[in-house]
């Protein structure tokens, strides 16, 4: 087997990507065979990478490929999370497809529409420019239908009381894209933006102890990496401010998916977002999020839907990927067989 290694930029990681229809469809039979590249990947020094893309055409004609998600977890190489999503893998997938043939070559204005497995999710990753070894991207999470805004809700209620080493905390359960857990960082004491983007331990480790009590209250996993876990702070102009949580550290700048399930909670009312939504001026339309390492501009677009606000689709431009490479994956090279046997079969084939 072939893998490939990708890179989208404001991801934490590169992501290895190879060709899922070759791999079992049953989860056991899937990590042990994930487990196996793992290991030597991290003996050939990609300790570091921790996002994993399976990618292949897709059977339904609405989608061109079919995506599934894998989180690399620290620590044993065995151990994964298949709950979420990742936009910036999808890029890499998409990237990597076009290597694989699976894909007509990238050119700008196409179009590669995508099935989320993870989480059903429908993305039409837009190519806005194309280099040698770089692809812009402008992403769109497109809804089946309209959805009530309410319905992003994890736990139902615009606000959360979770308890953590027996302090309160107010927080926002959204999911859109991938679930998270957003604060408004001033219950953290934090004031301002510059403060926010510190490399504070004594903050990172309070937001994970958040994250943990968002893990228990919906019954999830605690050594897992879902729901994921944001801070935000209004800067005004239309700008929201966030630092997020990655595995295993901050987050770089913000997930693709952060922005997205962001945009569409800053809409949700009665939220702890909508709250910092209105006192930094976020208009209908285009929200620009402010992270330590650079800015990031999203597009909820909302309608309504029985008389109340609906998310239709949300946009996230100015993307890009870098194509790293590809090599044998040794340890899977036995999964090429069956590919090589049609091959000859077809050659030994009379006329």
């Amino acid at each position: 087997m072939i893998g490939h290694l990708a890179f989208a930029a404001g991801s934490p990681c590169p992501t290895f990507v190879v060709d899922g229809g070759r791999l079992p469809e049953d989860q056991d039979g899937l990590l042990e065979y994930l487990t196996e590249a793992r290991r030597y990947l991290v003996a050939a020094g990609g300790s570091h990478v921790l996002k994993i893309a399976l990618v292949q055409p897709s059977p339904h004609p609405m989608f061109d490929l079919e995506y599934r998600f894998v989180q690399a977890l620290p620590g044993a190489v065995g151990r994964f999370d298949l709950r979420g999503s990742c936009g910036h893998s999808i890029l890499s997938a998409v990237a990597a497809a076009e290597r694989m043939s699976m894909v007509p070559r990238l050119v700008p204005g196409a179009r590669v529409r995508v099935h989320v497995l993870n989480n059903d999710d429908q993305v039409v990753c837009e190519v806005d420019r194309v280099a040698r070894d770089t692809i812009g991207f402008t992403v769109h999470f497109v809804r089946r239908r309209p959805v009530p805004l309410t319905d992003l809700l994890v736990t139902g209620t615009p606000r959360t009381t979770l308890i953590s080493d027996g302090e309160r905390h107010e927080v926002s359960l959204v999911s859109s894209g991938n679930p998270y857990v957003f604060v408004d960082a001033r219950h953290l004491g934090i004031a301002v933006a510059d403060q926010l983007f510190a490399a504070d331990e004594a903050l990172f480790a309070r937001m994970v102890r958040i994250r943990l009590a968002a893990a228990d209250r919906l019954g999830w996993p605690r050594e897992g990496a879902f729901p994921k876990v944001a801070a935000i702070l209004p800067i005004g102009g239309g700008q929201v401010a966030a630092r997020a949580i990655s595995v295993p550290s901050w987050h770089p700048t913000i997930a693709l998916t952060g922005a997205v399930c962001l945009a569409s909670a800053l809409r949700i009312p009665g939220s702890v977002t909508a709250a910092v939504a209105e006192e930094a001026g976020v208009l209908a339309g285009a929200t620009e999020i402010v992270t330590a390492g650079g800015r990031t501009c999203v597009t909820a677009a909302t309608g309504e839907v029985s008389g109340r606000p609906a998310l239709i689709w949300a946009s996230v431009a100015g993307k890009h990927v870098d194509f790293q490479g590809s090599f044998l994956l040794e340890p899977l090279a036995r999964l090429h067989f069956e590919e090589i046997s049609r091959c000859l079969a077809l050659s030994a084939t009379p006329a």
